[in-house]
């Protein structure tokens, strides 16, 4: 890790409805790190996520306050929050294809924002469905309409089209509950290179993937951080609080 904070939360709460759901919390993320965030449903980890890149704006009722820094710089005095999100990708639960070929799917988002260069949306292409471990299996058939993949080859597709932003930060939720477990191995190996150059964010129910691919880990249970800190703790016998080692060892949750 680098020691620089590419993410930092600071007494982020939020509501919805005059309900708090996140209740204050501060911490940060350093760039180029693998930060996973796990806990029990309904905790509000998705919610989080969607503070961060703002997304949450477009849930009726909901109320954020406090700070989150991206880069030192307060997302929400970010005039263009479509370049914000282009900044920080996002991957959901479900794979969403586009109902366009898988060319297309990746190569969507960069033409919206004036790419027009064949050669260099090729390249892009590639480099993407490369990075997301797709490429090999639909070199042959980009024409092909991405909603005729696969669940786990449809999931890969959604992580090329976040990467086609080429952004900084990539959020990962859930990504692999709805696929094999060989799939996710290739994904979670196209991580850890992606890792060299960005920052990822991964919200997961499964611990061992979490022990698996982060450098950090936050325990996270009803909208507070139970407990932060490297894996080398969190996963050990001894976890500074009991509520981690009760929560990872299946006693509850």
């Amino acid at each position: 890790m680098s020691g620089y904070k590419k993410v930092e939360v600071t007494d982020l709460r939020l509501s919805y409805e005059n309900q708090e759901v996140i209740h204050g919390i501060s911490f940060d993320i350093e760039q180029n790190e693998i930060f996973s965030i796990i806990g029990p449903a309904q905790s509000g980890k998705t919610s989080l996520l969607r503070c961060i890149n703002r997304t949450i704006e477009l849930s009726p009722g909901a109320t954020v306050s406090g700070s989150i820094k991206v880069d030192g710089e307060e997302v929400r005095d970010i005039h263009n929050v479509y370049e914000l999100r282009r900044r920080i990708g996002m991957v959901a639960p479900l794979p969403v294809g586009l109902p366009l070929s898988i060319y297309d799917n990746v190569a969507f988002a960069p033409r919206c924002s004036g790419l027009s260069s064949k050669s260099e949306l090729d390249s892009l292409v590639e480099r993407c469905l490369r990075q997301s471990a797709l490429w090999d299996e639909v070199k042959d058939r980009l024409d092909t309409l991405g909603t005729k993949l696969s669940g786990g080859q449809q999931q890969r597709l959604t992580i090329a089209r976040a990467l086609s932003h080429q952004p900084e930060i990539l959020c990962l939720d859930e990504f692999s509950i709805a696929i094999d477990p060989v799939t996710t191995m290739r994904i979670e190996d196209a991580l850890k290179e992606l890792r060299q150059e960005m920052t990822i964010i991964l919200v997961t129910n499964l611990v061992q993937q979490a022990r698996r691919l982060a450098n950090r880990t936050m325990f996270f249970w009803e909208g507070k951080v139970v407990e932060l800190d490297t894996n080398e703790v969190i996963f050990s016998d001894s976890p500074n609080d009991p509520r981690t080692y009760d929560y990872i060892n299946g006693i509850f949750g």
